[in-house]
């Protein structure tokens, strides 16, 4: 009690103090952080080439973007796209600077003029056709009437200029490529100058890999020697195990047995009359439609279904029973269901074929389309004739002459109930046995049809609980996730497997996440793991509980990539296959020195093969693959000439040249020099863009703000 009334006299005091702690609090993150401890305002997202983008017209871009996109498009790789549109816009700005490409109001004009915005219709004349005065009137009207409008063309417009520059700057370096005849000529020759060939090969699988020994040093030493092959970006491995939130065996008792409990009838006390009143059930009420609308998930649907149509778990059983029965309750996905047939409809779904030959005038005709109706009606009762025929084929003559959609199909329509199709198709088709085929004719044009198939359909009841994990079961799981959270805090950061298999947990590893990752293989999109895991305060064997889509996932940092030269360990999947190589190449070449092809081949165990029409543009050998130093050694010996051993990709060859065959002659290599200037050309953009990418220094700090 004197604790008590301390408090009390010391209100004043205490209120002072807690609003001085919080005003410091407000104002120290005014002067230290944007909302909520962010980066501060106006600060960068990128920097390329010493220029900035800052964050705040980053939003602005990414905000417009969304609003381009819509709404289901996913937000990392909106930020992603506008972030690469943003380097390209800076890297070729800069270039365009540079060199004083700039574009002027009539350049702008003639951009739109040979783009899809020559389509606006408020850029047209009275004849439908792009109009220079009725354009510039339409922006100027814009500005002064429709400013939203005009701030919408503003936009377009500035896309138009960088379009426009760009198109000047890349025509600029395409007028410096070329390709002169002797290129052309080279070319030629690559590619029809024909050689074959004898050939003994001896594959590096023929020395078993555990034979040769490589060290960490030299896989060291091989990294540092193609660093630019071992490059790697700052990435993290995690692991996890995940809590899903799902309904145990007990809460799908419970569902089931609702369902069992709305079967029969039921019996209400009426406490206003003291008297009974019987409920009917499922099983016995006469008004299907209200009785689900009170009791279950899914509304009554009278549409009448094929087979098809019904869940595939029960399809056969449903169509077997007879009006009145019920089926279950049985499991359809994340449902128990009972399922009552209300009516049935014998061939009540037809599946048919059909060749249109339609005609000039025809409702949704091809505009294509110039037959007279007439002359469709003559070519449709020829191919009726056709398909009547003794083992015709009637998917070939819809594929290859039917006017309608279906044709790539064969003309086949699927199935189909009553109303569907046009009133002459629909009888034609419901009227006629399975096999029959015969011409109508709709207001679509001539219809040879075929009848493929008949199926009964159903009318169906059906009362659908959806099975939820219950409260108990979710608290069941939020204690599990925390209890295997603590048990593996309080161990070694080691034992985290150790600890969820004691509890038969699935543990699962995520390797070389990037910065920027937001889908995790098993979690999908998580940029909170991905944010925390790249977070410089946490530590290799770090452990965090995050609440997930449906459940919580505990995750586990377990190693961290810097940016650089990758580590041995790390390289050594991809290197120690190549020093292997290298070894195997030099102890097969070192044992077969001076041999002839003949012993190399015998010696070891192998059949020379031959290889014929070769060509050093398709240096590849028939069961052995792509071998370009093979081809390059066979076109630089002569006729009848064998090689020394050559170390292949996939073995050490010896060779002999059998035939060698000169490319015909030709008058001139214009037209192979005009084919390498057009696929260099056509290269320009890409490989320009990609080389100022390569060579530009790009701080990217995406990973700050998103």
């Amino acid at each position: 009690m004197a604790i008590l009334e301390n408090i009390r006299k010391r209100t004043t005091v205490l209120i002072l103090i807690i609003g001085l702690a919080l005003f410091a609090f407000v104002i120290s993150g005014v002067f230290t952080s944007n909302e909520f401890g962010g980066a501060k305002v106006g600060s960068a997202v990128a920097e390329i080439n010493g220029e900035t983008i800052s964050i705040d017209d980053f939003r602005r871009e990414v905000e417009s973007a969304s609003r381009r996109f819509g709404p289901n498009f996913p937000a990392t790789q909106l930020v992603n796209t506008v972030y690469e549109q943003q380097v390209r816009k800076a890297l070729l700005g800069q270039q365009f600077e540079d060199l004083g490409i700039n574009v002027e109001s009539d350049q702008i004009v003639e951009f739109v003029r040979t783009s899809g915005y020559a389509q606006i219709p408020d850029f047209l004349d009275e004849n439908g056709i792009f109009n220079e005065e009725v354009f510039r009137t339409a922006i100027s009207d814009w500005s002064v009437n429709n400013p939203a409008r005009y701030e919408e063309w503003l936009g377009i417009e500035e896309i138009i200029i960088q379009s426009a520059k760009e198109q000047i700057y890349f025509n600029l370096i395409k007028g410096g490529v070329g390709a002169t005849l002797a290129e052309g000529e080279f070319d030629y020759k690559m590619a029809n100058e024909k050689v074959d060939i004898q050939y003994a090969r001896v594959p590096y699988t023929s020395i078993a890999d555990s034979t040769v020994q490589v060290s960490k040093g030299e896989i060291e030493a091989y990294v540092k020697e193609h660093a630019d092959e071992y490059k790697q970006e700052k990435a993290r491995d995690i692991r996890f195990v995940y809590f899903e939130e799902k309904a145990s065996a007990a809460d799908e008792k419970v569902k089931e047995d609702e369902l069992i409990g709305l079967l029969g009838d039921s019996v209400e006390y009426i406490e206003e009359t003291n008297t009974t009143d019987t409920i009917p059930g499922f099983r016995n009420t006469t008004d299907l439609a209200a009785f689900l609308d009170r009791n279950s998930d899914s509304k009554f649907d009278t549409i009448f279904k094929a087979k098809k149509d019904l869940p595939s778990v029960v399809a056969d059983t449903l169509l077997a029973m007879n009006v009145g029965e019920i089926h279950g309750p049985y499991r359809d996905g994340d449902f128990f269901k009972l399922s009552k047939i209300v009516d049935k409809k014998a061939n009540g779904s037809v599946k048919a074929s059909h060749i249109l030959i339609t005609y000039e005038g025809a409702e949704r005709a091809n505009p294509e389309v110039t037959r007279t109706k007439e002359e469709a009606e003559a070519r449709a009762n020829e191919l009726l004739a056709d398909a009547k025929e003794e083992g015709a084929q009637f998917t070939a003559l819809a594929r290859d002459n039917s006017d309608g959609p279906s044709a790539p199909r064969g003309g086949d329509l699927g199935y189909f109930q009553e109303g569907v199709m046009a009133d002459e198709f629909n009888d034609f088709c419901f009227g006629n046995d399975v096999g029959t085929v015969g011409l109508v004719e709709t207001q679509f044009g001539f219809h040879v049809i075929k009848v493929d198939d008949k199926q009964d359909v159903i009318q169906v009841a059906t009362l659908t609980r959806e099975v939820e994990p219950s409260e108990e079961t979710i608290n069941t799981l939020f204690t599990d996730a925390t209890k295997f959270e603590m048990a593996t805090l309080d161990a070694e950061a080691e034992s985290f497997s150790t600890i969820a298999g004691e509890s038969n947990y699935t543990v699962r590893p995520v390797n070389k996440i990037k910065e920027l990752d937001e889908n995790l293989p098993g979690l999908s999109n998580q940029r909170g793991i991905v944010q925390w895991a790249f977070n410089d305060d946490t530590k290799v064997g770090d452990i965090k509980r995050f609440n997930v889509n449906n459940g919580y996932a505990v995750v586990q940092l377990t190693k961290k990539y810097k940016e650089g030269l990758m580590a041995s360990e790390d390289a050594s999947a991809t290197v120690l296959p190549k020093i292997r190589k290298e070894r195997k190449a030099e102890q097969l070449m070192s044992a077969n020195q001076g041999k002839s092809m003949e012993s190399f081949a015998s010696d070891n165990g192998v059949v020379a093969s031959t290889a014929t029409a070769l060509t050093m543009k398709s240096p590849t050998l028939p069961g052995a693959g792509r071998e370009p130093l093979v081809v390059g050694t066979a076109f630089a010996l002569a006729q009848d000439g064998t090689s020394g051993l050559i170390k292949g990709e996939t073995g050490v060859y010896m060779i002999k040249v059998t035939k060698k065959e000169a490319a015909p002659e030709i008058d001139n290599f214009s037209t192979y020099a005009q084919t390498l200037k057009t696929s260099s050309s056509n290269r320009v953009n890409g490989d320009v863009y990609n080389a100022l990418k390569e060579g530009a220094e790009i701080e990217d700090k995406r990973a700050t703000f998103y």
